[in-house]
């Protein structure tokens, strides 16, 4: 099981951090990826680590303000977010896959459920 938390709302320029923890089962071996799905848009890719081969991934349009990191010891997976844009609102979702390696955006078996993030301009 997969829980995702740390959404809010923020100022434009802000930042959050939000945490992805598994229950029943660790992150080893696993890739992790965070989605988030805006009002009115399709679901995004944004993020992706794997615990599998060590990789990451970070979508076009959060490059450079997004950062991606796990904690072993709290088999946890941190998105910390920064310099927020009102763009950047949405419903962010973490899921995992065992193997695989990044960038995954597809096939996802396990699903935590979403956190809302909301930017104010």
């Amino acid at each position: 099981q997969l829980q995702a938390s740390g959404g809010g709302l923020v100022q434009a320029g802000g930042s959050l951090r939000l945490s992805c923890a598994a229950s029943g089962f660790t992150f080893d071996d696993y890739t992790i990826t965070w989605f988030r799905r805006a009002p009115g848009k399709e679901r995004e890719g944004v993020v992706c680590i794997s615990r599998s081969d060590g990789s990451t991934h970070y979508a076009d349009s959060v490059k450079g303000r997004f950062t991606i990191s796990s904690d072993n010891a709290k088999n946890t997976v941190f998105l910390q977010m920064s310099s927020l844009k009102p763009e950047d609102t949405a419903v962010y979702y973490c899921a995992a896959l065992y193997g695989g390696g990044c960038p995954i955006y597809y096939g996802m078996p396990y699903w935590g459920k979403g956190t809302l993030v909301t930017v104010s301009s």
